[in-house]
């Protein structure tokens, strides 16, 4: 099987790993930077240009790694891969939904799967109306297309919040507000979902002073068992936004496992130090299986 790994390079963890497994099970692998592909429409055969060449059928699958500041052109380049017949490890249409905090929580809300009170809105007149509507503050305070804990603010106060809600407003930033689970404690819980299986899971605590968990943020990691409601949302969220591959990440609060957020290209460095799981040959195993299904 002819794989490309859609990604920047090389010198990232995961697409290493990828590449590594998909080649001890004995697949072509290469590495092609979707930054640097162009697509040529009008033809009867519309073309993806790489480095001078049509690639846009020269794959079996493709395994996207879409980095968050270049979603739009990255999906374009999935979505085209996927029109010329060639499976993709990640939909193109379920990139885009999971890149968008408000339209994945608005897709699981929806199908009853629990997240923490959001609120998202656009009128800078009523942003008391709006941190009272959460119970107050603290509230968390996110961009909606933030990743790796970057665009997420933790407002202790109502004139914190007021003023940074203000300033996102007259950015043009879209932002969504949550309340703040103190309980939390600075603590939530990756799963991985693969082939709407959980394959491996671990707790990710922030360092002294940092609310935020991720490990991108300097936060530590560490393996923790399910309980059968965290694998059934983890699993439904896969399931409700179409993605073969996701990492699903979950607060423990006195209500229970609340939702609150879903990536389509999770890292997997942190998960496999913590599991000891070859996340990799799963993510390989599931496209090996399923590379005659087209999207």
């Amino acid at each position: 099987m002819d794989i490309a790994l859609l990604s920047v390079g090389l010198n990232v963890y995961s697409t290493k790993r990828l590449k590594e497994e998909a080649e001890k099970l004995g697949h072509y692998v290469e590495v092609i930077d979707h930054t640097k592909c162009s697509v040529a429409l009008g033809s009867a055969f519309p073309k993806i240009y790489f480095m001078g060449e049509d690639i846009g059928r020269a794959y079996d699958a493709i395994i996207p790694r879409i980095g968050a500041k270049v979603t739009k052109h990255g999906v374009a380049i999935v979505k085209q891969f996927e029109m010329n017949g060639v499976f993709s490890a990640a939909r193109s249409l379920s990139i885009s939904r999971a890149r968008n905090k408000i339209k994945t929580l608005q897709i699981l809300a929806g199908k009853g799967i629990p997240i923490p009170y959001t609120l998202f809105s656009i009128n800078p007149d009523n942003i008391q109306e709006q941190i009272d509507a959460l119970g107050g503050a603290p509230v968390i305070i996110k961009i909606q297309e933030g990743t790796q804990g970057l665009g997420v603010i933790l407002a202790e106060t109502t004139k914190s919040a007021r003023s940074i809600i203000d300033t996102f407003y007259k950015m043009d930033t879209s932002i969504l507000i949550q309340e703040y689970i103190a309980e939390s404690n600075g603590e939530d819980i990756r799963i991985i979902v693969i082939g709407l299986k959980v394959v491996a899971s671990m707790k990710r605590i922030s360092i002294q002073d940092e609310f935020r968990s991720n490990v991108h943020r300097g936060g530590t990691v560490q393996k923790v068992k399910l309980t059968s409601k965290e694998k059934e949302i983890a699993i439904n969220a896969a399931k409700y936004l179409g993605l073969g591959v996701a990492g699903v990440d979950i607060l423990r609060s006195k209500k229970g496992p609340l939702l609150i957020e879903v990536n389509a290209s999770p890292g997997l460095q942190g998960i496999e130090s913590a599991t000891g799981v070859n996340v990799a040959r799963a993510v390989i195993e599931f496209v090996q299986n399923n590379v005659g299904i087209r999207n």
